[in-house]
């Protein structure tokens, strides 16, 4: 199983100057989950036969992040892909794979102020292509600024997600107050795009990993 977000993170580690220290970083984590040891939840991940891929853009430190969902897109979809945001030196190999022909590019973002000719609210597959969902990973502040600061993004549809299954999504899966993390945002999207074992393994899989979070949090396992 390969894990995009993993990678990355092994990889930043590997060239950070500092460690990087995330609450409960004196615990001893499970390298797959980041949950604590026994609350680890990697028995019960299933990839999914999927013909979308994924691709994380990620905000500076947010691979590093315990509470980070976008590592969950990537323990499903199978044909995945991740990267640390940059402004102005954007990972190589991220430039190759947005004009790659065999993929299909498609920003996942709200459609407030966007322009109204690069919205589309569903995809229309191209021929011979694999649609590629590029999610935007940090805090909503840190995805804004990762919109509008990157260029070579400009030229990519933007997908947006309706309010009414945000909230249709939220009643059934995910009720709390804050705005929906990266994983349940994936999971609307790929349920409304055809990629229904996609969505339904990813739900079950955040379920599991949001019961296990709060669980480590309420016994002080996370902090």
């Amino acid at each position: 199983m390969s894990n995009s977000v993993l990678a990355l993170r092994t990889q930043q580690i590997a060239d950070s100057k500092r460690a990087f220290k995330a609450r409960g970083s004196k615990l001893t984590r499970c390298e797959a989950c980041l949950l604590a040891e026994p609350l680890c939840i990697c028995a019960g991940v299933k990839q999914a036969d999927c013909e979308s891929a994924v691709c994380l853009l990620m905000y500076h430190n947010e691979s590093f992040k315990p509470s980070n969902t976008g590592r969950l897109i990537a323990d499903i979809v199978p044909d995945n892909y991740a990267f640390r945001w940059d402004r102005t030196e954007p990972d190589e190999a991220l430039l190759a794979l947005i004009t790659n022909e065999a993929y299909q590019p498609i920003i996942v973002f709200p459609e407030e102020n966007v322009e109204p000719q690069r919205v589309i609210k569903s995809v229309s597959r191209e021929v011979g292509k694999r649609p590629l969902y590029i999610f935007l990973d940090g805090t909503w502040r840190e995805a804004k600024k990762m919109f509008r600061k990157s260029p070579y993004l400009d030229s990519l549809p933007v997908l947006s997600v309706s309010p009414q299954s945000l909230s249709n999504y939220k009643l059934r899966v995910a009720p709390h107050e804050h705005q929906l993390g990266t994983a349940e945002v994936a999971c609307v999207v790929l349920a409304e795009n055809g990629e229904m074992q996609a969505a339904e393994f990813l739900t079950q899989h955040f379920i599991d990993f949001r019961d296990a979070y709060l669980k480590g949090k309420r016994s002080k396992l996370n902090d």
